[in-house]
């Protein structure tokens, strides 16, 4: 059996190998009936970006896997149709009192090609919510990888302070197990997660058969009994291993010493029901915004070949972690 390391530095040889010598690309492409979708392009890594319906992202691709849950009925959409909901969507929070924002939810962004790798959507004026977004899109490369990192900035257009936080909602595809690391400091829920209930209700002492603590980890290893799912952890990354061998990462910063203002002090949300999607939901912390100001938030995305356990297996849940160290960067 190869060691940790060595299965590391394998895994590392064969995605250096898969990338070609070459330029990234940025231009406007027609893709799932959407007829001004934005491409950013690098070796065999991919984002296709949407401005016409929310500012998503519709694909995030390296070597023909896709991180990306894009539903068929997409292709049907037409303007002035309610927004659909599913891909690499982007929010704000905190989720029960945001005040509404459909514009920016579902309302046609703004794009702008601003270098070879990078694009710059910006939500259209006017919600009662008075928060504009910008979402700014880069290719970047690290120890022979090419990940995307994801920036929103929210600035408060109003004249009232307003209180808000980042809120990752994107959709993969589902079927596969989500990897949480704890980290070194002691949860505030003594299941280590917090499961949403019916109602209002936020239980800290869920068990459920389909999540699992090990090594320093949880994993969620199918739906569980409710699917939302919340967690404390400062570890500033999660991985989601797919069945096509392929592991989707999202790095994030976090900050232990400042308030996290959804209503359980989450810094990540998983959303895993029965069906054909999973959400994965980084959480910033909270942004006190006065008239004029803004703030960032940055998820970097990875895909990295990685394997799925067979039936009845385990995940080397170390040898992900050294992978998510040595191929990954943390944003910004």
């Amino acid at each position: 059996m190869l060691s940790r390391l060595a299965l590391a530095a394998g895994l590392v040889a064969a995605t250096t190998a898969a990338l070609p010598a070459q330029e990234p690309t940025a231009r406007e492409i027609t893709f799932h009936g959407y007829t001004k979708a934005v491409e950013l392009k690098h070796g065999g890594t991919r984002a296709v970006l949407c401005p016409q319906v929310g500012g998503r992202v519709l694909e995030f691709s390296a070597n023909g896997a896709d991180a990306m849950w894009l539903d068929p009925a997409e292709k049907a959409w037409q303007s002035g149709q309610g927004p659909p909901s599913s891909a690499g969507r982007f929010d704000y929070g905190p989720e029960l009192t945001v005040a509404p924002h459909p514009k920016a939810w579902g309302g046609e962004w703004t794009a702008e090609i601003t270098k070879a790798n990078t694009a710059k959507l910006t939500s259209p004026a006017g919600d009662p919510s008075g928060i504009r977004l910008v979402r700014e899109f880069k290719l970047v490369s690290h120890a022979g990888s090419v990940g995307l990192n994801c920036k929103q900035t929210m600035t408060n257009t109003g004249t009232e302070v307003r209180e808000v936080c980042h809120w990752g909602r994107s959709f993969s595809p589902g079927g596969g197990i989500c990897v949480i690391p704890l980290g070194d400091r002691p949860s505030r829920f003594p299941s280590r997660y917090a499961m949403y209930e019916d109602g209002a209700l936020i239980n800290v002492r869920a068990k459920d058969d389909n999540i699992r603590e090990r090594d320093g980890f949880l994993e969620i290893l199918a739906p569980p009994r409710k699917p939302k799912l919340g967690f404390d952890t400062y570890a500033g990354w999660i991985a989601y291993l797919m069945p096509n061998n392929t592991a989707f990462i999202k790095r994030y910063r976090t900050f232990p010493d400042r308030v996290y203002n959804e209503a359980a002090g989450l810094t990540l949300s998983v959303w895993y029901p029965t069906g054909p999607r999973i959400e994965l939901e980084p959480i910033g912390p909270r942004e006190r915004l006065r008239a004029g100001e803004s703030a960032s938030f940055t998820e970097g995305w990875w895909l990295l070949p990685f394997p799925y356990p067979p039936a009845g297996g385990r995940a080397d849940l170390a040898a992900l972690a050294e992978v998510v160290l040595q191929r990954t960067a943390a944003p910004e």
